[in-house]
């Protein structure tokens, strides 16, 4: 029987009950090492077992209280993953999780996919939405990143997965917290400004925070603070002296930034931490903060503002290329370290 909900349609993707005919093709991504690798199904995975899993689905109805459904994500007439549902006894919990096919990562299907399932299911009156993700898999925790999920601690050998206990990164998402994530103000502000950070504003600064997904990028400001209070001499011999400041967006606290002033032996300023909080990505207010603070150290007669960053899916290096940055060779505990001239 397939429930009203189904199938999902979204502007690029068909969710849909799987068919016998996708067995193949779900037994070929499933076995595949790269998609299997921090996921929890056995392996090999063959298409018996795929056929089996299908033929289950089949008698199940849109996820009943106590049932696993899982949907074939089609992109184009062609199955390129799964999200797969659950809900709890009372109806009132739902578990979220999802594959793609090694081909088809990195296109924001999963995002999209995932995304469209929450909100059918909030719509059905389910009050939480939780997803656990390997640790390691930084592609899937930027997905609950996209969607609003909250990040809430890391169980400690939890997961039994082929014979071997594994840590689980646990993640939820309540109606309300899915609301005013869609709801959030994504405008390009009037004005940023830098501010100075004083006695009155600084725990507010301090709660400012990235994705859980970019905290391998970018500290908190907590430990920016105590670096800039406590800095390691890098080279050895010499402090660098910070330069620290709140970002405000049409009056609203949204960043921090922090600058390695200049010395005699360092006479490159040293971009040391830019954080926009999650809530105000994607509004051009990182980009208005380096042209502000190029735009001052020109005019003070610098000559190149460096930056410096971990390479990695997610990370910051896209960003700071499409500002003109040009890595200058230099790479120093894995930091691809870069210039732009002033």
């Amino acid at each position: 029987m397939t429930p009203p909900a189904l199938p999902i349609r979204t502007e690029r993707l068909l969710l849909r009950p799987f068919d016998v005919a996708d067995a193949p093709v779900l037994a070929a991504y499933r076995n595949d090492p790269v998609v299997a690798r921090l996921q929890d199904w056995h392996l090999p995975y063959t298409e018996v077992d795929a056929r089996r899993m299908i033929d289950t689905q089949l008698v199940l109805t849109w996820p009943a209280c106590g049932e696993w459904f899982q949907l074939a994500i089609e992109h184009a007439g062609r199955v390129v993953g799964d999200v797969g549902v659950g809900r709890s006894a009372d109806g009132t919990t739902a578990t979220l999780g999802y594959t793609l096919t090694a081909a088809d990562q990195g296109r924001g299907f999963a995002t999209e996919a995932a995304g469209a399932v929450v909100d059918v299911l909030f719509g059905e009156g389910v009050h939480r939405v939780v997803a656990t993700v390997d640790p390691q898999n930084d592609a899937s925790a930027m997905v609950l990143d996209r969607l609003g999920f909250r990040y809430e601690g890391r169980d400690l050998s939890s997961a039994l997965v082929r014979g071997e206990w594994l840590d689980d990164d646990r993640y939820a998402l309540l109606e309300s917290d899915r609301a005013a994530w869609l709801g959030r103000d994504r405008r390009t502000p009037t004005t940023v400004e830098l501010v100075e950070i004083t006695g009155d504003n600084r725990n507010e600064v301090a709660r400012l925070a990235t994705s859980r997904s970019q905290h391998r990028f970018v500290a908190p400001v907590d430990q920016s603070y105590a670096d800039a209070l406590i800095p390691d001499p890098e080279p050895p011999g010499e402090v660098p002296v910070p330069w620290l400041r709140a970002v405000a967006a049409d009056g609203d606290l949204v960043g921090f930034v922090m600058l390695a002033e200049a010395t005699e032996t360092s006479p490159d300023p040293f971009l040391w931490r830019l954080l926009i909080d999650r809530w105000h990505q994607g509004r051009g207010i990182g980009a208005q903060v380096i042209g502000y603070l190029t735009d001052r150290l020109r005019a003070e007669g610098h000559r190149r503002l460096l930056v410096g960053w971990n390479p990695g899916r997610g990370g910051p290096e896209r960003f700071y290329v499409r500002l003109g940055f040009v890595p200058t060779g230099e790479v120093i505990d894995g930091e691809v370290f870069a210039a732009v001239e002033l």
